[in-house]
């Protein structure tokens, strides 16, 4: 079905801000913990690296339940699934925040993460089914409002939370307040969905290949948890790491913010770069950044800042590069949206790993050098990958 069938231009400028819409919320619902790991310290009394494994709760709910994601649509209908993964979303935002027992943080990101499983896996599909040719630039603007908020959200938890009060009253305000348009976008979700449909039903299919059997979806895969490791250890650790090289609070959420933010510009950037014989190389070449940003925070650590943002270039771009490629390697909206729920299944399962054991390692020889060439490995894992998955290969393709 082409685009100009099923929406008109009007639909799809509305489909493209509520979709810009709920990227600001994505990112911006886990974001905002790294920065406030000394409050909730402070405030429960847990160690920090038990805390710590609060921004792997989502991964390891997104490695679980993406699988499923690509099921529900193909027995409910895309619209549907995403339409009840939104309500599950705003309502996981209000539990985390609600006053009480710590479990609350627990469960509330728990939920959370598997509602953002499904929003994850079925965005592309839609990118792929209602704007066909112009993928990697949709895919690229939502990616760059998804990073952009989340920076914000890192950037602005801590000031919020010192407003809002001490001990858990400013904390859990802080983690609702940045999330304060959730529920706009899931009006002008519902609304879209009221319109257009359930979507596409599958109830009895034939039994066919499975991209779980595909060998190019493995390397999409593969090559989406390397890169979101990355993002996900400086998402964890970079605020605690700014705090002991004697940056103040409010500065490491600043440091942290600004790593995202970077990652906007890079977002935007890459359909730029994505033309040409050069598009063949853009997967593997990626991380050259990642590695001199790593590097430099070995050798001259005072400059976290700036390194932090020369890697937010590498994270953002290859954010986008993942999820371009989950559209671009498949040959309809269908397979988009299985190779999606698969890769990123994959993906998460991979991801949610890296930060613990950085905190570990950290933990254990007691300084940062040997955590960050552990990020360093990752680093050229994915420029390894990057030469497999920049072949124009597809993915279910005999």
């Amino acid at each position: 079905m082409s685009t100009d069938r099923a929406y008109r231009p009007a639909h799809l400028g509305f489909l493209l801000l509520t979709l810009c819409l709920i990227a600001v919320n994505m990112r911006a619902t886990i974001t905002g913990i790294g920065p406030l790991l000394e409050q909730l310290t402070a405030d429960t009394g847990a160690q920090l690296a038990t805390l710590s494994a609060l921004t792997s709760v989502p991964l390891v709910a997104w490695a679980l339940c993406s699988p499923l994601a690509h099921t529900a649509a193909q027995r409910w209908g895309i619209n549907r699934v995403l339409t009840v993964a939104l309500v599950l979303l705003l309502a996981g935002t209000v539990i985390r925040s609600l006053p009480g027992q710590i479990a609350g943080l627990w469960i509330g990101t728990a939920v959370i993460g598997a509602a953002l499983a499904a929003v994850n896996v079925l965005l592309p599909a839609v990118v792929k089914q209602s704007f066909g040719s112009r993928v990697p630039l949709v895919t690229g603007v939502y990616t760059a409002l998804l990073a952009g908020c989340g920076a914000i959200a890192s950037g602005l938890v801590v000031p919020i939370s010192h407003a809002a009060g001490a001990g858990s009253t400013g904390w859990r305000v802080a983690l609702i307040a940045v999330c304060a348009t959730l529920p706009i976008a899931v009006i002008l979700w519902a609304l879209h969905h009221r319109r257009v449909g359930h979507g596409p039903i599958t109830r009895h299919r034939a039994p066919g290949p499975s991209v779980w059997g595909d060998r190019v979806a493995w390397q999409v895969g593969a090559y989406f948890g390397v890169q979101a490791s990355l993002f996900y250890v400086l998402l964890t650790w970079l605020a605690p790491m700014a705090i002991s090289y004697g940056r103040g609070e409010a500065q490491s959420g600043v440091d942290t913010m600004m790593f995202q933010i970077t990652g906007v510009i890079s977002s935007l950037a890459l359909p730029l770069i994505l033309r040409g014989r050069f598009e063949r190389w853009v997967p593997a070449v990626l991380p050259i950044l990642g590695l001199i940003a790593v590097t430099g925070l070995i050798l001259a650590p005072g400059g976290i800042l700036w390194w932090g943002m020369l890697t937010g270039l590498t994270s953002g771009a290859s954010l986008a590069m993942s999820l371009t490629l989950m559209a671009s390697r498949a040959r309809d909206a269908q397979t988009a949206s299985a190779l999606s729920g698969m890769g990123q299944s994959v993906g998460y399962a991979f991801a949610a790993l890296p930060p613990i054991v950085f905190g570990l390692l950290h933990t254990a020889v007691g300084g940062w050098i040997v955590p960050l060439v552990f990020a360093g490995l990752l680093l050229v894992t994915q420029a390894l990958l990057g030469l497999l998955v920049g072949r124009e290969r597809f993915v279910l393709d005999r």
